[in-house]
């Protein structure tokens, strides 16, 4: 069972003797609208987060071998503080993650990896003014939060 307001789905690949294509977004299968967008590479190996966002939903595409950790920090939600792996064996997928619910993913294969985000608020706010909206856990060893 995912995490109310979790959603994660296989991506539709479709190939020809060029390459793949697949379709990331489409309003037409969500109500999630975005605000913005960006790529970026992990290394083989290698962990981003955990950390979690006040108001932000991000909607992450995993383009390589990657391991998605979620733990529930809403107080109000009936799986609060339930920790959750997603690991799709290289599979690319899609994963909506809402505010509060606490990410990380590791890059557990041989490869470089792609993510691509696509959130709903912008970072820091128009013309970049106002605060990140971000609680980082990563360097705090007091942490519950942990890529094993």
């Amino acid at each position: 069972m995912l995490f109310e307001g979790v959603i994660i789905r296989d991506l539709n690949v479709f190939n020809d003797q060029r390459g793949w294509l697949a379709e990331i977004f489409r309003d037409d299968e969500t109500d999630f609208s975005p605000a913005m967008s960006y790529i970026s590479m992990t290394k083989p190996g290698i962990g981003r987060g955990p950390h979690e966002h006040l108001e932000q939903s991000d909607y992450f595409c995993f383009l390589g071998h990657f391991r998605l950790y979620l733990w529930d920090n809403r107080k109000e939600s009936k799986t609060y503080l339930e920790k959750m792996i997603i690991d799709k064996q290289g599979a690319p997928f899609i994963a909506i993650v809402p505010p509060r619910v606490v990410h990380a993913y590791l890059n557990s294969g041989p490869n470089d990896a792609l993510v691509i985000n696509l959130p709903d608020k912008l970072f820091k706010g128009k013309g970049k003014s106002l605060p990140v909206d971000e609680v980082r856990y990563e360097n705090d060893p007091k942490s519950p939060y942990r890529i094993d």
